[in-house]
């Protein structure tokens, strides 16, 4: 196996699953339920998130892609006088416990063939734990995991490297023996931060010009990854 890798701690959303396939559903839902039928309301909404609602994609620059959904709530608050960030939040988290979920290549098999090598994996992802647990849940991958962390699991969110040390720490493994294999920028710094090595994806939003002096490679998907690490089927 390539340079004694023992352990993949993945991003989950542009990772696990395809960020615009997946999470274009949930804006335009979200848009729908606080612009109320307001129709200028729904558009200072998509602008705040950065969402083009007639192409049904993110923009670059969108808080949803690698922020926390606190940021996005940030970002949508300014267009929703009255509502608490509490009510927002809760809102926010129930759509994107219930979006319909887009993986990036079959999870199931792929995560199967990792654990086969003798590897440990690992999710650490900007959403709310309770959120991937549900996601990875309804994909029938939850148990695959040996950690599941998300940005309110105590460990603060990335760019900062809190979730990477807390897997590395929660497998006994040393940093350096982890592979972070994420989609944005974010997890790429987490993973320099930590002392990891990383692998970055492009099933995100993220071109592969701005991925490529942060990670050793950039693949299509994950699907590529046992290649990369030298496993065999």
């Amino acid at each position: 196996m390539r340079r004694q890798v023992r352990a993949v701690l993945f991003d989950k959303d542009g990772t696990l699953y395809d960020f615009q396939a997946t999470w274009s559903q949930w804006a335009v839902r979200l848009l729908d339920e606080l612009g109320g039928g307001n129709a200028e309301r729904a558009a200072r909404l998509a602008e705040a998130i950065r969402f083009d609602p007639l192409a049904r994609r993110f923009r670059p620059d969108s808080p949803v892609i690698a922020g926390t959904p606190e940021q996005a709530a940030r970002a949508l608050l300014p267009a929703l006088p009255g509502m608490t960030p509490e009510a927002l939040l809760a809102r926010i988290d129930a759509i994107a416990a219930a979006v319909e979920l887009a993986e990036a290549v079959p999870l199931a098999p792929l995560l199967a063939r990792l654990r086969r090598a003798g590897l440990k994996l690992g999710v650490a992802t900007n959403d709310a734990e309770a959120v991937a647990r549900a996601h990875l849940g309804r994909s029938g991958v939850a148990e695959s995991f040996d950690l599941i962390l998300g940005c309110d699991s105590g460990h603060g969110a990335k760019p900062a490297p809190g979730m990477c040390l807390a897997f590395a720490r929660g497998v006994a493994l040393e940093p350096s023996e982890v592979l972070m294999v994420g989609d944005s920028t974010h997890d790429l710094e987490a993973a320099a931060a930590a002392g990891m090595r990383a692998v970055a994806v492009l099933t995100g939003v993220a071109e592969a010009g701005t991925l490529v002096p942060l990670a050793e490679a950039v693949l299509p998907d994950i699907g590529h990854l046992p290649a990369w690490l030298g496993i065999g089927g």
